[in-house]
C-alpha cells in the first residue's frame, strides 16, 4: 500500500489530467472547476483512508472528531470505504448527515439567541432548490470526488497486486 505522501502526489500530479479531460468533455470551466476541485478534495481529504488515522484523517484538524464514528464501523479498505461509488457515496452520506445535525443544532442556538424566526424546512427548501437547480453541477463535483477517491483506491490495489506478484 503506497504511503500518504505518494497518495498526496497521485493526486497532484493527477489535477492536471483530469481538469484537462473534463474541459475537452465538457467545454465549461464551471464544471472543470468543479470536477477538479471536487478532485483535490476527494484525493487530499475526503478519500477512503478516512477509515483509518491517515493523513486524510488528520487533514480534518480539530473537525476530525466526525470521522471517529466513521473508523469504528468500517474495516481498513473494505468495499464499503475503499469500492467504486459506493465508498464516496458513503462519505458524502455520512458528512450531509453530520452537516444536518450540526445545522439543526446551530439554527436552534441562533433562533433562540437572537430570537429570529428561521425554519427548519426554509433551509430545507433551499437545499432541495439547490439540487434541484444545480444537478449537473452536484454530479460533477461528486464526479470529482469520486475520480480522486479512485486514484488512491486504484493505487492501493495495483501496490497491492505487485507485491504478491513473484520475483523472479
Amino acid at each position: 500500500m503506497p504511503a500518504g505522501r505518494t497518495h498526496d502526489r497521485i493526486t497532484l500530479w493527477g489535477l492536471p489530467w483530469v481538469a484537462a479531460f473534463t474541459f475537452i468533455f465538457s467545454h465549461s470551466g464551471n464544471l472543470t472547476l468543479l470536477v477538479s476541485g471536487g478532485f483535490l478534495f476527494g484525493g487530499l481529504m475526503f478519500g477512503p483512508d478516512l477509515d483509518i488515522r491517515s493523513r486524510q484523517f488528520k487533514r480534518w484538524g480539530w473537525l476530525r472528531w466526525i470521522w471517529l464514528p466513521y473508523q469504528k464501523g468500517l474495516r481498513h479498505r473494505s468495499l464499503l470505504s475503499h469500492g467504486p461509488v459506493i465508498g464516496t457515496t458513503l462519505r458524502v452520506v455520512y458528512l450531509s448527515t453530520w452537516l444536518v445535525l450540526l445545522s439543526f443544532l446551530g439554527l436552534n442556538l441562533i433562533n433562540s439567541l437572537w430570537q429570529t424566526s428561521w425554519r427548519w424546512l426554509d433551509l430545507v427548501e433551499g437545499v432541495k432548490g439547490s439540487f434541484l437547480g444545480y444537478t449537473q453541477a452536484w454530479l460533477a463535483l461528486w464526479a470529482g470526488l469520486e475520480v480522486g477517491a479512485m486514484s488512491h483506491s486504484f493505487s492501493d490495489w495495483g501496490s497491492s497486486i505487485c507485491r504478491r506478484k513473484p520475483r523472479i
